[in-house]
C-alpha cells in the first residue's frame, strides 16, 4: 500500500506480526520468482531480484522458502507458475485515484476479486488511463533510523547517485528518485555503509487527495479488502492524512 508514506511503514510493520503474515510471505516469494525468471538466478547480475530477496528476508521469510523460489523463477527446479502483471485503475471512497497490480496465473480470478472488493467498499473500476496519468514509477528506498544516523548523512551519500529527495518519515528516512536510478542509489548506501529496509520502484502520485478520519477509514478498508486477494500485489493511492488522523486510526 502506498498512499502516506508513514501510515505505508506503520502497516508494513504490522503486517509482520498479524494474521497476514503467510499472505505477505507469499507474495514476496512471489516477486522474488518473477524476479528470476525475468532476469535470471544470479543476484550480483540481476539487482531486480537482490532487492526482491532482501525485502523477504528483511520480513523474516524462511531462507528455504526464498531458496526454492529462485530456482522455480530461473528454471533449476520444476513448479513455476506462468505469472502476468496486470494493472487495475479506479477510483475508492471521496474520490481517491487507486492502481491496483495484479500478479496472477488466472486472470479472470484476479479481475473478479479485484471488482468485488471495490464494489463492496466504495470504489468503482475505471478505464485504462484515466487514473495512471496521476502517477510515476519511482525508486523508494527506506532506510531505519539508527543512532547517529542523520537526514544530511543519508542525503550525503545518495546526492551524487540521482537521488532527489530524502524525507523524515519519523522512524525511516525515504530515499526517493528516479526508478532507473534505484540500483545507484541503493549502491551508494551500501558503499556509504548505510543499512536499508526496503528498495522498491513504487507508483507514487504527483498529487493527494486530503482526508478526514472518516474518510481515511474507508479508504484503508478498501485497500485491506483489494490486498486480501492472493492475485493483488501492490496498491497505490493518491490519498494523504495528517499525523493526527493517522495516529487516532492507529489506536483502533
Amino acid at each position: 500500500m502506498s498512499g502516506h508514506s508513514k501510515w505505508a511503514t506503520t502497516k508494513h510493520k504490522k503486517a509482520i506480526i498479524d494474521s497476514r503474515r503467510g499472505k505477505l510471505f507469499a507474495k514476496l516469494v512471489k516477486n522474488i520468482e518473477v524476479a528470476a525468471r525475468n532476469g535470471g538466478g544470479d543476484t550480483d547480475g540481476n539487482p531486480t531480484l537482490f532487492d526482491a530477496i532482501q525485502k523477504a528476508r528483511k520480513t523474516s521469510v524462511p531462507l528455504d522458502n526464498i531458496e526454492r523460489a529462485v530456482k522455480r523463477g530461473s528454471g533449476a527446479e520444476a513448479g513455476g507458475a506462468d505469472w502476468q502483471t496486470i494493472m487495475y485503475e479506479g477510483y475508492g471512497p471521496s474520490g481517491v485515484a487507486v492502481l491496483i497490480e495484479c500478479l496472477t496465473d488466472n486472470r479472470n480470478r484476479a479481475a473478479g476479486e479485484v471488482r468485488v472488493a471495490m464494489t463492496r467498499n466504495g470504489g468503482s473500476l475505471a478505464d485504462p488511463g484515466s487514473v495512471s496519468y496521476l502517477f510515476a514509477r519511482k525508486g523508494v528506498v527506506i532506510v531505519a533510523k539508527v543512532p547517529g544516523l542523520t537526514e544530511d548523512d543519508v542525503l550525503a551519500a545518495v546526492l551524487d547517485a540521482g537521488a532527489e529527495e530524502v524525507n523524515d518519515l519519523g522512524e525511516s528516512f525515504e530515499v526517493v528518485s528516479e526508478a532507473t536510478d534505484l540500483v545507484a542509489v541503493r549502491t551508494a548506501l551500501q558503499a556509504a555503509d548505510i543499512d536499508y529496509d526496503s528498495a522498491d520502484s513504487p507508483f507514487v502520485p504527483s498529487m493527494h487527495v486530503s482526508l478526514d478520519e472518516d474518510s481515511a477509514r474507508k479508504i484503508l478498508k478498501l485497500i485491506d479488502a483489494l490486498e486480501d486477494s492472493d492475485d493483488v500485489q501492490n496498491v497505490f493511492a493518491n490519498f494523504d492524512v495528517s499525523d493526527e488522523v493517522m495516529a487516532a486510526l492507529d489506536e483502533e
